[in-house]
């Protein structure tokens, strides 16, 4: 278990690829469970350093689940069709947060994820 699911349950993670490559791009989606568990992880990861590397994540309006697989597990396939934190209340603070339960984590948006 890594850093991300210190604050709850990760349901997908999309690790972006270069498609020549294969290598990482350097950063990555993450989809949690519970919108609380978004909000803690942007305001408890942006900004700390892993591994000697600053960590910037913040919130996506939309997630991106990986497209590139043939053989998607069922929780992608729901995360195609109806969108990460469907069964998520909306956030209701004044601050100007997605109402999905989605967090990009960049590696540079996030060197060191899960």
């Amino acid at each position: 278990s890594g850093v991300c699911c210190r604050y709850g349950e990760v349901v997908n993670i999309n690790l972006v690829r270069d498609k020549k490559t294969g290598k990482s791009k350097g950063f990555c989606f993450l989809c949690y469970e519970d919108q609380r568990s978004t909000i803690l992880a942007v305001d408890n990861f942006n900004g700390i350093k892993i591994k000697g590397r600053t960590i910037r994540v913040d919130h996506v309006a939309n997630y991106r689940p990986p497209q590139d697989s043939d053989d998607l597990d069922d929780v992608t396939k729901t995360l195609h069709a109806k969108g990460c934190g469907v069964k998520t209340p909306p956030h209701t603070s004044s601050d100007s947060l997605s109402e999905d339960g989605d967090v990009p984590v960049k590696k540079p948006k996030g060197e060191v994820c899960c």
